[in-house]
């Protein structure tokens, strides 16, 4: 979860590294971005080259909003996460939790097949403040490699840091070719899963935000049934006047 909760620091072991070297042999040879149009094995960008500013919105005018889901699979919501997409044809972001990747390969299959865009939310969640850049960039080619391994030619543009807090991490990401994103609307779904309470906080602060990334969770660390909910009732409604659900921007 995105949130200024309570974080868990991990150290990056040789163990760790040893497996990531595993996951990286068995998705074949990766090629380290630099910024400037290359397009890596892990985490090629689309839409052009990639920098390490965050992007917060989708850098277009008018109703536009682009929805994005933290912290999955979860596989008591994300399959109706997903019906609820596909019902209205939007296209989200999914920023997604390594360690729920392994566990749930099916739904990574599901989200690509759905059209949604991939986004590294790293392999376990930590608070990457005061990571130096090394260990970084093993994690997150460790979370890259483990969502190739399930789907091996889908790129990964984007990448997020848990928790907001990004330290070192947007530099490294862009060196890989992820496009650092944050957000400019959150309904703090960790707070309540209160249907009522988050449908009114989300479309309130959409209309309020035109243009803005939407943050959202999906991930099974709670009960997120009151978030899709939330999204199954605003978004047709917006849509009715007009509004559109986009990606955010490619590019900080």
């Amino acid at each position: 979860m995105t949130t200024a909760r309570a974080r868990t620091r991990r150290r990056i072991t040789p163990a760790a590294i040893a497996f990531t070297a595993v996951l990286l042999a068995a998705a074949g040879p990766a090629q380290a971005g630099n910024g400037s149009g290359g397009k890596p094995e892990y985490g090629g960008g689309r839409g052009g080259p990639v920098n390490d500013q965050v992007v917060t919105t989708t850098h277009q005018e008018g109703q536009v909003a682009a929805l994005t889901f933290d912290d999955g699979p979860n596989p008591l919501d994300t399959p109706r996460l997903l019906e609820v997409l596909r019902e209205n044809h939007v296209k989200a972001v999914f920023c997604l939790w390594g360690d729920y990747v392994v566990q749930n390969p099916d739904l990574v299959r599901q989200i690509v097949a759905g059209g949604h865009t991939l986004c590294n939310h790293t392999m376990h969640h930590d608070d990457l403040a005061d990571w130096s850049p090394e260990a970084i960039r093993a994690d997150l080619e460790e979370t890259s490699a483990a969502i190739h391994a399930i789907v091996p030619h889908e790129d990964i543009p984007y990448f997020r840091a848990p928790y907001g807090s990004w330290g070192a991490s947007p530099q490294v990401a862009a060196e890989l070719g992820m496009q650092p994103l944050g957000w400019a609307v959150t309904i703090e779904d960790w707070e309540t899963q209160d249907a009522d309470v988050l449908t009114d906080r989300l479309e309130t602060r959409i209309r309020q935000n035109p243009g803005g990334v939407v943050l959202l969770h999906d991930g099974p660390t709670m009960d997120r049934s009151g978030t899709v909910e939330a999204v199954a009732r605003v978004v047709p409604e917006l849509k009715a006047e007009g509004w559109r659900f986009v990606q955010p921007a490619k590019r900080g």
